[in-house]
C-alpha cells in the first residue's frame, strides 16, 4: 500500500474516533498544494474542555497502538488540543475557541 492510501486511512480512522466520541463540526481541510506542513488538517469541536480532553486521549491512544510519532499541546487546559501527527494536523477546540481562531475559514480558501 502506497503512502497516499495509509494517509487516508489513517484520516479516516481519526475521523472515525472523533465521531464514535461524539465530536461535533468535524471538518476535514486538504492541505494539499497549500502547503508543506501537512497533507490534512482535521478541526472539530467537543462540548467541554472534559470532552476535547478525552477526545484527545482516544486519538493518542489509537496513535500509540499504530507506533505512530506525534506532537501535543493544549492538555490539561483542554479549550484547544493541537495533535501534530506529521502529515495529518488535528485540532480539537471548544465551541468558543474555535470560534475565535476560525481555522477552517483561514485554510479553505
Amino acid at each position: 500500500m502506497d503512502k497516499d492510501n495509509i494517509l487516508k486511512e489513517f484520516k479516516n480512522l481519526v475521523v472515525t474516533t472523533l465521531e464514535d466520541n461524539k465530536a461535533e463540526d468535524i471538518v476535514v481541510i486538504d492541505l494539499n498544494g497549500k502547503t508543506d506542513i501537512a497533507e490534512y488538517m482535521i478541526i472539530a469541536t467537543g462540548r467541554s474542555s472534559k470532552h476535547v480532553s478525552s477526545t484527545a486521549d482516544h486519538i493518542i491512544k489509537k496513535v500509540k497502538e499504530l507506533d505512530l510519532n506525534y506532537h501535543i499541546e493544549g492538555m490539561p487546559n483542554s479549550e484547544w488540543v493541537l495533535i501534530d501527527l506529521m502529515d495529518i494536523i488535528i485540532h480539537l477546540f471548544s465551541k468558543e475557541k474555535r470560534q475565535l481562531y476560525a481555522l477552517e475559514q483561514l485554510w479553505q480558501r
